[in-house]
């Protein structure tokens, strides 16, 4: 057995787990070895300090000597077993649950001195001990400081502490798989040596080489996965894009406004993806509003005259509904362009099918189901995903080869997030970034108001409607919850509605999706005038006469969340504003969250400063998306270890290394599988 492989077995080959045991520790999704080394301690528990009786402190985990005197065995079903003990300071009663009578007699035998340790309590004026942790003759067994797990119901402290001390005693020596450069930075330290460390009580919450070096091995482990992927798809030769710039002028012409920097060097990087012999597998990202869009059709178009097919997948029908009008505003008529949703009739479907497989579709714009098996394309040359920041690896691989060699990817993304979770999350793929707003774009002013104020929000609501502007108005809950002091959708809604009469309508997530649509496009119709919503507005749809939106309990949502939010409005060139409701107990958190937006616009910072005060985790959902689940490595906090780790993979690239110096690290930290399944 290859010694990894150890690390690799089920937890049912540990000494001292049965059947039982295994059951508790599978409900903490701890299956093998390996998985109980990342079962980290939360903190630790100091047992070195030996007290008396009249010293103990209520609450406290506390370590004592003392002497058995009596038991009391009580034959009355489910009351506890008490053991009465003292020493020359004191008495107290050690009370056992569940225990049977010979094992506390073994375990403390009349007359013995025994020492042990556990939460002490106090109940009618007694000290109590209830089911003591640690119990010996063997004091300097117990004096030590342990480490504490989090435990599921069921697991003792003693039992997990045994299985973890069994695991750390057999941890097996692992060829090392870094380079000598990398491991000078660590001081040399192993991996081995590295989660003893880590598992040391002493060293719980502390810094050092030993929690670096084992932050740097689940960064780099994924990072050589996005290589090897990246790798593989630019050895795939394509047939090249052949354009000018000719429709690039006609489009710049039509839509009416100067394109940013950002802009012309996202499309000049996508034409060189095009017209070079790789296959393009390239993610767009901006900022809401910053013209993403344009770019793509921009690609598609020239893709289109060079004699390829192009397919647009957005997230939403009335998204995808958008793009298809703004392509056949900006695209020359001989151009045909379809668009293929669950709108569609089943003879115009039909029709649509046979055309798109006979070439006499040259664009089709739709939602998921343009990559439904029955669906065949002609000539695919270009693939393009819209908000589809939670695709994961494996997912955007499988869609990148059902387009064939001759397809190339770009996939767009309004989710602004730090370069290093770019790294992490879309490493397989090359980048472009626009950060630059158009110059039309007006600033949205961003106002916080106390709830009390609400009757000024509403006259302001009242003056916006006047001048013909539309609103938003977004509420967390669908419905008035008794447990959580938020204001319900449905509330506001049916206030709004007294005041604003049939001008107002609800959107939340417990409309079908006919339902959410018709309301959506009422309001992009301007047949009502505010639309009271959840957060189901917050991607993907452009409504460039709504220019108010207000946010209610604005501190429970987060930054980026709230970014996403506010960019639903400022689409056209009228002055845009976002007013944040809150109530006048704010946290210092959610004090930081509302001022950071005030202050600033750039989706990017704001994103950053999220996952400083929330962690990555939670962030946008990429837990749920394909994103490796780090558990030691904070894109923001080791900035620095994922440079390193760039750096390093860039130079394993340059001298086109072989991975199987690094298999067991991929084996280990599960990336072996996606390796397997991708290459």
């Amino acid at each position: 057995m290859n010694s990894y492989e150890y690390l690799l077995q089920d937890i049912n080959s540990i000494k001292g787990i049965g059947i039982k045991t295994s059951k508790l520790f599978r409900k903490k999704n701890i299956n093998t070895i390996f998985d109980i080394l990342w079962s980290l301690p939360r903190n630790s528990i100091d047992r070195t300090n030996l007290v008396k009786i009249n010293e103990l402190q209520i609450g406290k985990i506390q370590t004592i000597t003392v002497n058995v005197i009596k038991y009391n065995f009580p034959r009355i079903r489910n009351l506890p077993n008490r053991v009465f003990c003292e020493d020359d300071t004191g008495k107290i009663e050690c009370i056992f649950f569940n225990s049977y009578e010979g094992y506390i007699k073994k375990i403390l035998p009349i007359s013995s001195t025994i020492t042990i340790s556990g939460k002490i309590s106090y109940y009618k004026k007694k000290y109590q001990i209830t089911n003591p942790t640690h119990i010996s003759s063997d004091t300097d067994s117990i004096k030590k400081i342990f480490s504490n797990y989090s435990l599921t119901e069921g697991l003792k402290e003693k039992k997990y502490n045994n299985i973890i001390k069994e695991v750390l005693k057999n941890i097996p020596d692992l060829n090392e798989w870094l380079s000598d450069e990398i491991l000078k930075k660590f001081n040399y330290i192993s991996w081995n040596k590295a989660i003893l460390e880590l598992h040391d009580p002493k060293n719980i919450k502390k810094k050092g080489n030993f929690l670096y070096r084992l932050i740097f091995d689940e960064i780099i482990s994924t990072f050589l996965i996005n290589s090897k992927v990246r790798k593989k798809i630019k050895k795939i030769k394509k047939i090249n894009k052949k354009f000018d710039n000719t429709e690039f002028s006609k489009i710049k012409n039509k839509i009416g406004f100067e394109l940013t920097n950002d802009q012309k060097i996202a499309i000049e990087q996508i034409n060189n993806d095009l017209k070079s012999n790789q296959k393009m597998f390239r993610l767009l990202q901006g900022d809401v509003g910053s013209g993403k869009t344009i770019v793509a059709l921009i690609a598609s178009a020239n893709v289109i005259s060079s004699g390829f097919q192009v397919c647009l997948m957005a997230p939403t029908e009335i998204l995808a509904k958008q793009h298809y009008n703004l392509a056949n505003r900006l695209f020359d008529k001989d151009i045909n362009i379809k668009i293929l949703t669950s709108k569609n009739e089943y003879r115009e479907r039909k029709e649509i099918l046979k055309d798109l497989n006979n070439n006499h579709i040259n664009f089709l714009i739709g939602t998921h189901s343009l990559f439904q098996e029955k669906i065949k394309y002609n000539n695919l040359g270009l693939i393009i995903i819209d908000e589809q920041h939670k695709f994961g690896v494996k997912q955007r691989k499988k869609l990148s080869d059902k387009g064939g060699k001759n397809c190339d990817v770009l996939v767009m993304s309004a989710t602004p997030i730090p370069r290093t979770m770019i790294m992490t999350v879309f490493g397989d793929m090359d980048t472009s970034i626009i950060k630059n707003k158009p110059k039309n774009r007006k600033e949205i002013k961003t106002y916080s108001k106390l709830e009390t104020k609400t009757d000024e929000v509403i006259k302001f609501v009242k003056k916006q409607i006047k001048q013909k502007n539309q609103v938003f108005w977004v509420c967390p809950l669908i419905e008035e919850s008794k447990k959580v002091d938020h204001q319900s959708s449905v509330k506001r809604y049916e206030n709004l509605k007294k005041i604003f009469k049939n001008k107002v309508g609800l959107l939340h997530g417990a409309l079908d999706k006919e339902e959410k649509n018709n309301i959506l496009i009422n309001f992009l119709n301007r047949k009502i005038d505010i639309l009271v919503s959840t957060t189901v507005i917050e991607v993907g749809i452009d409504f460039p006469n709504a220019n108010l939106i207000i946010i209610e309990n604005a501190n429970k949502f987060g930054l980026s969340q709230l970014h996403q939010l506010r960019g639903r409005v400022g689409r056209g060139d009228k002055e845009a504003y976002c007013i944040l409701l809150f109530k006048s107990n704010l946290s210092e958190n959610a004090k930081k969250r509302i001022n950071i937006l005030k202050n600033t616009s750039d989706g990017f910072k704001i994103s950053e400063e999220d996952m400083k005060l929330r962690g990555y985790g939670d962030l946008l959902g990429f837990k749920q998306s394909g994103l490796q689940s780090f558990r030691l490595a904070d894109p923001i906090l080791n900035e620095d270890l994922f440079l390193l780790a760039e750096k390093e993979v860039k130079k394993i690239e340059l001298e086109d290394q072989n991975l199987s110096k690094y298999m067991t690290l991929l084996k280990l930290y599960d990336r072996a599988d996606i390796l397997n399944d991708l290459v």
